[in-house]
């Protein structure tokens, strides 16, 4: 929508701000157009039936008014005190954290939410695109925008010092906000038993397991942590026997696993952390939650598994300096805190304590294999799950 605006016989056309994130890059036009009617070709003036003289001081001072008026106009949009942000995580988790962090700096939050589709958006946009920071929900959704160099690096020693280097790009484009850990659930009537995620190929849970799709982005990245620490003749041979223990087909989201233990359908399960906190707060899911155990693997070798939720900066990031002040300050004690509080997963910070609920399910080991090294073998996590057919 545009605003128009008359001086001197001018009409300045601005873009509405408000319009900014909805507006296709095809049709963004630049924030300040002016068309010059007749007048300025020529200024002149008639005296009664003398022929038309020439006035180069009107046109002058009328040129300097004009452009003096456009500069001040676009240097207060340019310099508004505002940030974009193209999020997939989901708005009760982020929103009190933009609202603490506009109460603090007076910077106004913008948000879109988004469950897939962020990298096709991006690149449609291409450098019309308003997104400043972007928040994901796992690593892989991390490094595809990355592959499809969507991201920026920048340099920030706040960031550097809260965030563990294994949590984040060496190049700098990607920080983890917080963390994850995939764990494997199970019924409380088989007793306490600890679980290696090698475990789920062992014969003797044949038809007893449970899961989400093999090519959900949280299994994908499990797969290729396998790869990184076994290599992928192992890992496919891994895959293969896993598959021949599932109860049923690939399906649902995580919950719908702990629901099926509950129905007898099956007795194991994979599952993120946060899920079990989510279950226990849900007054239909809180029967499922309570009649599992929540495991961690491979305490005895290389750790559990995480993951993690992350930011980047976008390539074309038009509020650079306020989505560096955000970005900063989601890695803030206070802000890690209320995130640690709100969503149940494990702060990224190691100063910062997790809820009085996640600490309640214990300490455990976590695995110090970089993520970043892990996500190289995404392609190949996808290719071996295509060649079990685990899906199917």
């Amino acid at each position: 929508m545009l605003k128009q605006t008359y001086l001197l016989g001018l009409k300045i056309f601005t873009t509405e701000k408000a319009e900014v994130l909805r507006t296709e890059p095809k049709i963004i036009k630049p924030l300040c157009r002016i068309e010059e009617p007749s007048v300025l070709q020529r200024s002149s003036v008639v005296n009664n039936d003398e022929k038309t003289k020439e006035t180069p001081l009107y046109f002058s001072l009328l040129l300097l008014t004009i452009i003096s008026f456009s500069a001040l106009w676009s240097f207060n949009s340019f310099a508004s005190d505002e940030v974009n942000v193209y999020s997939y995580r989901q708005p009760f988790l982020v929103k009190p954290l933009f609202e603490q962090f506009t109460q603090q700096t007076a910077i106004k939050v913008n948000v879109i939410f988004a469950k897939k589709g962020m990298a096709e958006r991006l690149a449609r946009e291409g450098k019309y695109s308003p997104a400043d920071v972007l928040l994901t929900t796992d690593i892989s959704r991390l490094i595809e925008l990355q592959d499809k160099k969507l991201l920026q690096a920048f340099e920030s020693a706040i960031i550097k010092k809260a965030v563990p280097s294994q949590y984040r790009a060496q190049n700098e484009q990607w920080f983890a906000l917080t963390t994850r850990v995939r764990n494997i659930y199970s019924a409380k009537r088989l007793g306490d038993i600890e679980l290696d995620y090698l475990d789920l190929a062992d014969e003797k849970y044949r038809g007893r397991i449970c899961t989400r799709s093999g090519k959900h982005p949280y299994n994908v990245a499990l797969v290729a942590a396998i790869i990184s620490e076994y290599g992928e003749s192992k890992t496919l041979a891994w895959l293969k026997k896993f598959k021949a223990n599932l109860a049923r087909k690939p399906q649902g989201n995580d919950r719908s696993q702990v629901q099926a233990i509950h129905q007898n359908l099956c007795d194991i399960s994979l599952g993120n952390s946060y899920y079990f906190g989510k279950m226990l707060k849900d007054d239909k899911q809180k029967v499922w939650a309570e009649g599992v155990n929540i495991n961690f693997p491979n305490q005895a070798n290389r750790g559990a598994h995480v993951n993690i939720s992350g930011m980047a900066l976008a390539k074309y990031a038009p509020n650079k300096a306020n989505a560096q002040k955000l970005m900063e300050f989601l890695v803030s004690k206070p802000a890690q805190q209320l995130y640690a509080e709100i969503n149940m997963e494990y702060p990224v910070r190691t100063d910062v304590k997790p809820s009085a609920l996640v600490a309640s399910w214990g300490n455990f080991k976590a695995d110090t294999l970089p993520l970043e090294t892990i996500a190289k073998h995404r392609k190949t996590a996808l290719k071996l799950l295509d060649k079990a057919q685990f899906d199917l």
